[in-house]
């Protein structure tokens, strides 16, 4: 755990880069933010209704496929699943190994049916998981898997009304913190409430879908991924399987594409080999070949494919359909040359120069840039309407130009794109008003003095804030998961029988005294406490005079150790002949 000093200090180092930074002369290129990472919530309806609406498990079916769908390492799920409360959930856990994958998918077949249903129970969980625990770099999303029904507990006193209102909070919130809520309608049953599914993504500025049929579950997938990710949908199309490997061309367009996920949807098994655009035969899977499996899909996931036609070869059932989507990952981004500062007025051309980046450097590849087309979107901020102009593409950049025709605000991005993918810039605002400096600034001497003042004044007001929030924060965090608890009395070695605690009731923190229902003679267990923590992890954190192993070795948990699933400690208690056992388990 790192200690309050060394967070402080941390704090005096970043603030001192900042002052670095912002001394510096050079201007930057304006650039949207990477979307390479993702920190995804996938939400599902688990009530009694689903039944009906989907008794094939579509939406579990959808689950793993979004996950398999995911980059190879870096990107982070949780997994919530609600009827009328939270029934099961999980953390986000980031993907460093195809076994975490696995781990992910594993909870997903464990998920049970609930009772009644409540979706902005589960809404509100997600947007929480995300705030909580969101990652510098990466790209928030929810995906919600339901029918779009509400059932309330006649017992309990909600009402249409309460929950209207708790989602209204938690899509308020998704907005403010730039969360897209893509929702997914099952309709097995035909009893699918598509508009209020539809209102909730709208509302966050995502897309809603509905099927009925795990057919549908690539293609979905892939609109999802091609919406948040800025990629297009390449079209590999369908056939029917003659019981033969059947050659299908997979078309690797250029050496920036990361991954290329090949989704197969088909009823029955199906094999499949590959061949490079050498002619090579390559293992599936092998090291640069992922293979994924469930029961309505294969993914063949190609990581760092080599540019060129790619051979799949694929064997299924005689007369079965097999479905096949494309779907590519890059490392580009799109960034505009800052405009120069000045006073622009009524009449004067503006300037734009756009270029891709990878790797936070201006791209080198230039046959990247061979099929795109560029367009620059100017956007009248008094009006509220926006044209578009043509950009040229000189091979290495796009230039454009456009005139300020009226005494306004303006805001510029750039959108380029190819048949594969797209990428759209952040957005520069430009000014025609009287009076008004556009533009980065010129490089003039920096007053270093004012500035420092302002900078300790400012540590202090920050590093207050900070240790707040992160008090704040963490008395609000809930836990994952549950404990078993035994006892052994050493005198007469007789044993108790496990309790299991559920942790979901508690928030920020508890101690052990807590969950041996405060009995007075365990009273120094109130200072071993337990503390949320990432990756469906909690942490011990001991003060007390007790002795605490793991794994037979003495754990010094003074200031504070992780514990995992299936951990498993024992706490020697010095008032009385006693020894608890702890087992921790998600």
């Amino acid at each position: 755990m790192i200690r309050l000093y060394d967070r402080f200090r941390l704090i005096i180092a970043m603030l001192c880069i900042a002052v670095l930074a912002v001394s510096g002369s050079l201007p930057a290129a304006r650039a949207a933010a990477s979307s390479t990472q993702i920190d995804a919530v996938l939400v599902l309806d688990v009530s009694h209704s689903m039944s009906s609406s989907d008794p094939g498990n579509i939406g579990n079916e959808a689950m793993k496929l979004f996950i398999d769908m995911l980059s190879a390492k870096g990107d982070r799920v949780g997994i919530v699943a609600y009827s009328e409360r939270i029934e099961r959930e999980k953390a986000l856990l980031e993907i460093r190994s195809p076994e975490d994958k696995e781990n992910l998918k594993g909870f997903i077949d464990q998920l049970n049916r609930g009772s009644y249903t409540d979706i902005a129970v589960g809404v509100k969980e997600a947007v929480q998981i995300l705030k909580d625990g969101a990652g510098t770099g990466h790209e928030p999303m929810i995906v919600v898997l339901a029918d779009g029904n509400n059932e309330f507990n006649p017992k309990s006193g909600r009402t249409q009304a309460d929950s209207d209102k708790d989602m209204e909070q938690a899509l308020k919130e998704a907005g403010n913190s730039q969360i897209p809520v893509y929702t997914i309608g099952l309709n097995a049953d035909g009893k699918l409430n598509k508009d209020a599914l539809a209102a909730i993504s709208e509302k966050t500025g995502a897309k809603s879908f509905s099927t009925d049929t795990a057919d549908d579950l690539p293609k979905i997938l892939s609109e999802i991924f091609a919406s948040h990710m800025e990629l297009n949908i390449v079209p590999v199309g369908s056939i029917s399987a003659n019981g033969a490997f059947q050659d299908v061309t997979v078309s690797v367009p250029n050496a920036n594409v990361l991954e290329a996920n090949i989704s197969i949807m088909s009823s029955k098994p199906v094999e499949t080999r590959l061949v490079d655009p050498s002619g090579a035969a390559v293992a599936v899977p092998s090291d640069n070949v992922l293979l994924s499996k469930s029961k309505s899909y294969s993914l063949v996931k190609l990581l760092h494919p080599a540019e060129g036609d790619w051979k799949l070869q694929i064997k299924g059932v005689n007369r079965d359909k097999i479905d096949i989507n494309l779907v590519f990952n890059y490392d580009l981004e799109l960034a505009i040359d800052p405009l120069p500062a000045k006073a622009y007025k009524k009449g004067d051309q503006v300037d734009v120069v756009s270029y891709l980046v990878s790797s936070g450097k201006k791209l080198q590849d230039l046959a990247q840039y061979s099929n795109m087309k560029a367009v620059l979107l100017v956007k009248d901020l008094d009006t509220g309407t926006t044209e578009q102009f043509d950009m040229k593409n000189t091979g290495e950049q796009f230039e454009g130009t456009f005139k300020l025709a009226q005494e306004h605000d303006y805001e510029i991005r750039v959108k380029a794109e190819e048949s594969s993918f797209y990428r759209e810039t952040a957005a520069v605002k430009v000014s025609a008003k009287p009076g008004i400096v556009s533009g980065s600034e010129e490089s003039k001497p920096f007053p270093l003095v004012p500035v420092l003042l302002g900078v300790v004044a400012l540590i202090i007001v920050l590093a207050a804030a900070y240790f707040i929030w992160r008090y704040m924060k963490q008395a609000s965090r809930g836990f994952v998961g549950q404990l078993v608890v035994e006892i052994r009395d050493e005198n007469t070695g007789d044993k108790s029988f496990p309790q299991y605690k559920k942790l979901s009731a508690f928030k920020g923190k508890l101690h052990l005294h807590q969950l041996l229902q405060l009995a007075p003679e365990l009273k120094e267990t109130e200072k071993i406490r337990f503390l949320p923590g990432s990756n469906d992890r909690i942490r011990l954190l001991n003060q007390s005079g007790c002795t605490i192993e793991r794994s037979g070795r003495t754990l010094d948990a003074s200031r504070g150790v992780e514990l995992k699933s299936g951990d498993r400690i024992t706490v020697a208690l010095q008032q009385v002949d006693k020894t608890i056992f702890v087992e921790y388990l998600v």
